[in-house]
Parts: C-alpha cells; sequence; structure tokens
C-alpha cells in the first residue's frame, strides 16, 4: 500500500473548505451597475462585508485541512 500524503480527513476538509469559499463568491454576486441605472445594491454589507469574511474564513479552513495531522503513523520502508 502506497502512503499517500493526505488521508480521507484531510480531502473532506478540504471539499468543506471549498464549499465555503464558493458560498463566498456566491453571496458576493448580484446583478450589476449599467449605464441606464444605478443599483445601491453592490454596496450592500452582505456583498462587501460578510461575503469577503466568508471567503477569508474558507482559504484559512483550507490551510488547515492541508496541515491536518494524519492520526497513522507512517513507517518508512526504504
Amino acid at each position: 500500500m502506497k502512503n499517500f500524503a493526505f488521508t480521507k480527513i484531510n480531502y473532506i476538509l478540504l471539499a468543506v473548505g471549498f464549499i465555503i469559499i464558493v458560498a463566498g463568491f456566491i453571496l458576493m454576486s448580484g446583478d450589476a451597475t449599467t449605464e441606464e441605472q444605478f443599483k445601491t445594491e453592490i454596496f450592500s454589507d452582505t456583498r462587501i462585508k460578510l461575503a469577503p469574511m466568508v471567503c477569508l474564513f474558507g482559504f484559512l479552513f483550507e490551510v488547515v485541512a492541508i496541515l491536518w495531522p494524519s492520526s497513522k503513523k507512517k513507517s518508512r520502508t526504504e
């Protein structure tokens, strides 16, 4: 059996972090201002404050997922 760098829990945590990041980008999306009409919703608290914090949390969660220690002790047989 090969020793992989990540375990199953690492991949699960990476997937959760990716979902959090995608959720942050979805919160940032919405209608844009056009030349004909100015929409003030582009300055909403969700787009300016909440969504970037959700994305930042997702990226920090990804770092934790990568650095999460495996519970197995790796034996080096070379």
